[in-house]
């Protein structure tokens, strides 16, 4: 048993941890009871063990039973990680935003903006904010553009051209700052990233880091409660931006794909425009294979034994919510233990969260669970 000192000492590690880490401090109160059962994995999934080697194990093969040593092993996995998808350029310590035009629209005003991303790199993007003195709760809202999340981008007819993915309309109605991200250079398969050295997933990251910084600075933002939100394309993009930059509050990924899995096109990291970009090659698009093998970090990573359940494990204590489709089914949940193990070394329950859908699609129900989740870890008090 633990003495008293030495149990003061781990909370004081856990604290630190958590203050770090960005937790705001709604994350104490209960859950509400219609969000408590996203946070418990089927009974199914509690007896299958993940084969993946737990992040509470160093590779050399100790196993991680303190805070402390938990707080060091953490800052390891980013440090591997970064070895291997390149460093990031200096984070911008005061990202210019400048307002290009504004209107009103129902509860909020809608700005058009440029917003500097990396150093001397502008971009246009949308910033939703809503009637009132604030400050509000905010979200960064990466996409492939920005007028599908600020509700925009409509049919002849006023359909949305890609239904229920306005994430950033739906939570500025809420009363939250949204920021519309898309992507930097506007073609995603060839992303622009403004001389950065790293992977293209791993600028993308850089590039909400930057936003967050930005929002922190805007009056009307609650600069402790910032969180991020994506689907598809945007939940890989919001996955590796909160993973790796731990100011975020909270996440939300919208079936991503939160394991490397080369079964399923859409889980797609080994491409050029991911994790696979390799200055001496360009591989084919598509699945891994003999005429398309792997190239860039990607490979590396696979040889390495490597999976995206490390990254995961650097969101404690932090919540993050898997908005899953068909590419996260119900059977991923052993992966998502990694992160609760991680949460419960350092003393948190009810951190990780995990709906299931059949389709990639976002529905009405799994869209009010991710507004619920918001709402709940990023309300003002």
């Amino acid at each position: 048993m633990k003495s008293p000192r030495a149990r003061f000492h781990s909370a004081l590690i856990v604290a630190v941890i958590a203050t770090f880490a960005g937790v705001p401090e709604r994350t104490a109160f209960a859950l509400p009871a219609d969000l408590a059962p996203y946070f418990q994995s089927p009974s199914a999934a509690r007896e299958q063990a993940d084969p993946r080697r737990s992040p509470l194990i160093r590779p050399a093969g100790q196993r991680i039973s303190t805070a402390a040593d938990w707080s060091l092993e953490r800052a390891a996995i980013r440090a591997r990680w970064f070895a291997l998808l390149g460093p990031w350029p200096e984070l911008l310590a005061a990202p210019k935003l400048e307002i290009i035009r504004t209107e009103s629209r129902e509860n909020f005003e809608q700005c058009v903006i440029r917003i500097e991303l990396a150093p001397g790199y502008f971009q246009e993007a949308m910033l939703l904010v809503p009637s009132g003195p604030g400050p509000f709760p905010a979200v960064v809202v990466p996409f492939y553009e920005t007028h599908t999340s600020a509700g925009l981008a409509t049919t002849p007819a006023g359909k949305a051209t890609l239904p229920l993915r306005d994430f950033g309309y739906q939570l500025a109605r809420r009363g939250f700052v949204a920021l519309c991200l898309g992507t930097p250079g506007g073609d995603a398969y060839q992303p622009e990233q403004a001389g950065a050295l790293c992977q293209p997933l791993a600028f993308l990251a850089y590039v909400a880091a930057n936003a967050h910084t930005a929002l922190t600075r805007w009056p009307k933002v609650d600069a402790a409660r910032i969180g991020i939100v994506g689907h598809s394309y945007g939940g890989k993009w919001a996955l590796f931006a909160s993973c790796l930059y731990d100011k975020f509050a909270c996440a939300v990924w919208s079936d991503p794909g939160i394991v490397f899995d080369e079964t399923r096109a859409s889980i797609n990291y080994q491409e050029p425009w991911y994790l696979g970009l390799d200055p001496t090659t360009t591989r084919p698009r598509g699945l891994v294979a003999a005429t398309a093998p792997r190239t860039g970090a990607y490979a590396k990573l696979i040889a390495q034994g490597h999976d995206l359940h490390e990254l995961h494990a650097l969101m404690a204590p932090r919540p993050f919510l898997v908005s899953g489709g068909a590419e996260d089914t119900a059977a991923r949940w052993p992966v998502l233990a990694h992160a609760v193990a991680v949460n419960q070394l350092l003393g948190y329950a009810e951190r990780v969260a995990m709906t299931n859908r059949p389709k990639h699609d976002p529905t009405e129900e799994s869209n009010a669970v991710i507004y619920r989740f918001l709402e709940h870890f990023l309300a003002p008090k």
